[in-house]
């Protein structure tokens, strides 16, 4: 199983849009696929229609008091499953520092999912802290959404120095653009720049309404409109990201 984390220390870069969008091609591809939505406000589990079943869920997993059978849920999709986010998410980053080998223990529960599934999807809340630390050391790739503007690409670059504060393996990190509007000289300039220094991935995502338009419909773009520009967007971005990991 590939565990794939989409990330960024800001919010309202595109994260959750990616996240659904990517896990959904992935699970099209006919692989099994499971979102872990670990973002207290679940935006992720709203687009799925998918409220969690076990309050407190994920506290009580790390506590060792539930398995992970308890929490994984189906969604409307083939091949697509979801853990829902539940509002006491807020509270990890407490919940872990008080658990002895959380790192462990949350590596022990992706492992209980490696048989089931191809891919985990895990939709990171913003902020950086112990949680987001806890889930860089269990997943295999973190996917960083970006806005191809100055600040945001402030956060790109704390992003890698924590990777190399902590000792996390660089080669882990994979970035791609979102909400680019390539008619601002200021995004197409960042895009060029990455791009030369080979930092993302060359397929980006456009700032678009369809996107926008995932709220109302609950559903991914690639589910809603199949042939729309955006979803061809994120098709690219899905064939390029799977060519990389």
């Amino acid at each position: 199983m590939t565990t794939v984390a989409l990330y960024n220390i800001k919010g309202g870069v595109g994260k959750t849009a990616g996240c659904v969008n990517l896990a959904y091609l992935a699970a099209e591809d006919g692989k099994k696929v499971c979102v872990w939505d670990l973002d207290p406000q679940g935006s992720g589990s709203y687009y799925f229609q998918v409220q969690p079943k076990l309050k407190g869920g994920l506290k009580k997993l790390l506590q060792g008091d539930s398995s992970l059978a308890d929490v994984v849920q189906a969604t409307q999709y083939p091949n697509l499953d979801l853990v829902p986010a539940d509002f006491s998410n807020r509270h990890l980053d407490l919940v872990l520092d008080e658990l002895k080998q959380a790192k462990k223990r949350f590596k022990g529960l992706v492992a209980q999912l490696a048989d089931k599934y191809d891919y985990l999807f895990i939709d990171c809340p913003p902020g950086i802290g112990l949680l987001s630390e806890t889930i860089f050391a269990a997943a295999d790739y973190v996917v960083v959404p970006t806005i191809p503007t100055t600040l945001s690409l402030r956060t790109w670059e704390m992003v890698r120095a924590f990777f190399a504060e902590n000792d996390i393996d660089q080669e882990k990190l994979r970035g791609f653009f979102s909400m680019a509007d390539i008619r601002k000289t200021l995004h197409n300039e960042v895009l060029n720049e990455f791009y030369r220094n080979k930092q993302f991935l060359k397929n980006y995502i456009p700032y678009l309404s369809v996107v926008e338009k995932m709220g109302t419909r609950l559903a991914p773009v690639v589910a809603f409109a199949p042939s729309s520009y955006g979803a061809q967007c994120f098709k690219d971005i899905w064939k390029e990201l799977k060519k990389s990991m």
